[in-house]
Formats: C-alpha cells, sequence, structure tokens
C-alpha cells in the first residue's frame, strides 16, 4: 500500500508531467487558436478552454466524443502537479524563497483564471444621452418573458430562461395564469411578411399578435464575433378560459403583443436576458473625439451619474477607455458608441477573482527578483572568495623567493 501511495504521489510531483502538461497546453491554444476563425472567441472559450474534454460532434447528431482534454482538465492536473511538488520538492529553505514565492504565484495565477471561468459574467449597457437603466444586457444569452401591465405602480416580469425553452416543453410558472406550451424554438432565425415568404409545410405558424402576419425562418448559428444569433419560438398558451392561441416570439419583433388572461393584461416578448442591479445609471453626456480633419477616433467617454436605491450613494463619474467604473462588484468599461454619437456602449464585468492575477504577477516578479539576487549574492562571494584564495596564493609563493634575496 505505501508502495502505491509512493507511486501516486510521484505522478503528480513528476517533472516529466509539468513537461506533458505544458506541451498538451500549447497544442490546445495553437488548436483553438486556428479554429477561432470558424467558431469565434465566445465558442472556441466554452469548447477549448472552459471544458474538460475537446468533443467531436458526430456528423447529423448529437452525440459529442471526446478527442483532446480541455482546459479545465489540464488546468486543473497542472493546478494539482504544482501545489503537489511545492509541498513534497522544495524544501523550505530562505535559498528556496524566491523559487516557493513564484510557484505559489503561478498557483493563485491558475486558481484566478479557475475562478474567471466559472464566476465572471460580462453584459453590456446601451444608453442614449439622459437615458436611466438599472439593468445590463447580457451578450449571447436569451429569455422569454411574460410582462404583466395589471400591477398598480409597478411591472412584474416573469422571465423564461432560453435553455428551457429550448426543450420545447410545457411551462407552468406559478405565477402566471396560463401554461406555456413551446411548439418549435430556433437558436438562430429571421422574419419575413408571410405573403411574401410562405412558411415551409409542415412549420408551425402564428394564429394569434402582431406575429401571425409574419413567417419565421430557422437561420444557421453563426460563430462571427461581429453577429450575434437571433432565436425564436412558437409557443401556445393556454390558460383556464380556453386556449389563448399560438404566439411567434423573437427579438426582432419590436411590435408589443398583448392578451388577456386571468382578468389580467399581459405581454408576451423573446429579448436578451437582463441583469438587474440594486443602483440606477443615468447618461448626462457622451463625447465622440476625433482627430482634427479626419474621422478616426481620438476619444469617446461616457459621464455618467450613479444613484443607489438607499439613497447612500449619488454622484458623477467619468468613463473613458482604461479609466472603468468600479461599483458595486461591476465594473464598467468604456466599449463602444452608435453612430449618432449620443449612444453610449458599456460594458459590465463582474469577476469576484480579478484581483488574483494581479496579486500573482507580483508575487512572481518578486519571487524572482528574491531568486536573482539569492544567486547574485552567492556568485559574488564565491567570486570574492575565489579572487582572495588567488591573492594568498600569489604572496605564498612570492615569499620564499624575497626570504632568498636576502
Amino acid at each position: 500500500m505505501n508502495s502505491t501511495l509512493r507511486q501516486f504521489r510521484d505522478f503528480f510531483v513528476s517533472l516529466q508531467l509539468t513537461v506533458w502538461l505544458l506541451i498538451l497546453s500549447l497544442i490546445l491554444v495553437f488548436v483553438a487558436t486556428l479554429d477561432q476563425v470558424n467558431l469565434g472567441i465566445w465558442a472556441v472559450q466554452e469548447k477549448y478552454f472552459r471544458s474538460f474534454a475537446v468533443l467531436w460532434q458526430i456528423p447529423d447528431t448529437q452525440i459529442g466524443i471526446p478527442v483532446f482534454p480541455g482546459g479545465y482538465f489540464i488546468g486543473g492536473l497542472l493546478l494539482i502537479n504544482l501545489i503537489s511538488a511545492h509541498v513534497y520538492r522544495f524544501s523550505f529553505t530562505w535559498k528556496k524563497t524566491g523559487i516557493q514565492l513564484a510557484h505559489a504565484g503561478i498557483i493563485i495565477l491558475l486558481i484566478g483564471e479557475l475562478l474567471t471561468g466559472l464566476l465572471q459574467e460580462e453584459s453590456f449597457m446601451r444608453m442614449d444621452q439622459g437615458e436611466t437603466k438599472r439593468y445590463s444586457e447580457s451578450f449571447h444569452e436569451n429569455e422569454l418573458v411574460f410582462i404583466n401591465h395589471s400591477v398598480a405602480d409597478a411591472t412584474e416580469v416573469v422571465a423564461i430562461p432560453e435553455a428551457l425553452v429550448a426543450d420545447k416543453k410545457s411551462i407552468q410558472h406559478p405565477r402566471l395564469p396560463f401554461q406555456v406550451n413551446v411548439k418549435e424554438f430556433y437558436p438562430n432565425s429571421t422574419l419575413q411578411m408571410r405573403a411574401q415568404a410562405m412558411p415551409a409545410a409542415g412549420a408551425p405558424v402564428a394564429t394569434a399578435g402582431f406575429g401571425a402576419q409574419l413567417a419565421m425562418t430557422p437561420l444557421r448559428i453563426t460563430y462571427k464575433p461581429n453577429e450575434r444569433n437571433v432565436p425564436g419560438a412558437f409557443v401556445e398558451l393556454v390558460a383556464t378560459e380556453g386556449n389563448l392561441g399560438v404566439w411567434l416570439a423573437s427579438p426582432l419583433l419590436n411590435q408589443p403583443q398583448t392578451f388577456t388572461a386571468g382578468g389580467q393584461t399581459w405581454e408576451i416578448a423573446f429579448r436578451q436576458k437582463r441583469v438587474y442591479k440594486p443602483f440606477t445609471l443615468t447618461l448626462l453626456k457622451f463625447s465622440h473625439d476625433k482627430y482634427p480633419g479626419t474621422e478616426i477616433p481620438k476619444n469617446f467617454s461616457s459621464r455618467v451619474r450613479v444613484k443607489s436605491d438607499d439613497g447612500t450613494d449619488d454622484r458623477e463619474v467619468l468613463i473613458f477607455m482604461n479609466n472603468p467604473l468600479r461599483y458595486g462588484g461591476l465594473t464598467f468599461y468604456q466599449a463602444g458608441f452608435d453612430n449618432n454619437d449620443t449612444t453610449t456602449i458599456l460594458q459590465v464585468v463582474r469577476n469576484p477573482g480579478w484581483l488574483l492575477p494581479y496579486i500573482a504577477c507580483i508575487m512572481m516578479g518578486v519571487g524572482l527578483c528574491i531568486q536573482f539576487g539569492l544567486s547574485l549574492a552567492g556568485f559574488i562571494r564565491k567570486r570574492t572568495a575565489a579572487t582572495a584564495a588567488a591573492v594568498k596564493a600569489t604572496e605564498s609563493a612570492a615569499a620564499p623567493e624575497l626570504t632568498s634575496v636576502r
């Protein structure tokens, strides 16, 4: 048993394991970089780096076969390898302080990347000048929402995640006075007037709302970074008073669709997932500076007003490139703008582990400096001792000659 445990330990502290994991990491990064042309950066991160195995999907099926270790698997093993080597291989002495500190920095860097992959949330906030918002919108996630306009002095919203809609099952939410039956779901789609493009035979059609005048056509999923998938669905609503018809839901549909159920007025919509905040942001002024005589952007910035719900914070902040706003555990970056020069686009990031990479880099830098300093001091001592020994030997050799001369 002791021999087995020793072999198990030797495997995880092995330098060969470290080398192989680094080689696998290089291959993974190389292949992912090539595949980024086809999938885009977001899909590549999910497929290669934020997974335990890279899957190859069998054509015309939903079956995936693991063909290469993913980022979580390689990174996890490398983390275990570093921690094991830190505990078993390195001696905790002053001479090894630099190496220990540098390795500890690498360990923290890996942990920080793991936390970022698991916990980081990214969204955006698009605001016109003078507009106030308390929510940001997801880049890739969507939701089917039912909005109750009958609530006094408020708006009640029931949101159904896109993943549940994609399952194409019946959904009965306790706050909805009707049942939602998903007839069809398209991950990417487009809309046309039904008179111009008749739906294919057997394809569902809307029988209620403005969507009854439209035809929804499925499209191939896009992975280009400058394009987004526009989901669409046909949902049947069944209330206690009877069938409310089949409704078309799509982010491309700007026309409000309302209906009555349970004596209340509801609205159905498919939109990008919203993330609500305990504070509001008001765009006071957006500035877009250009180089004189050109259309080349020189600088763009957003002056915003931050106001918390509890009234403890009410202030103005200027957001511009490399100067984000950090507030409420979120970071607001100046990401872009619309061509009208009055609409700003802020990227909103929640990353609980954002400090760890800075701490890790400082630890690695200090550790390397300490190790280099100790090595340099040892070299200087040896060089000084060797020089002193050479001088002493020269003096000893010259002493008999002086005696004989006398």
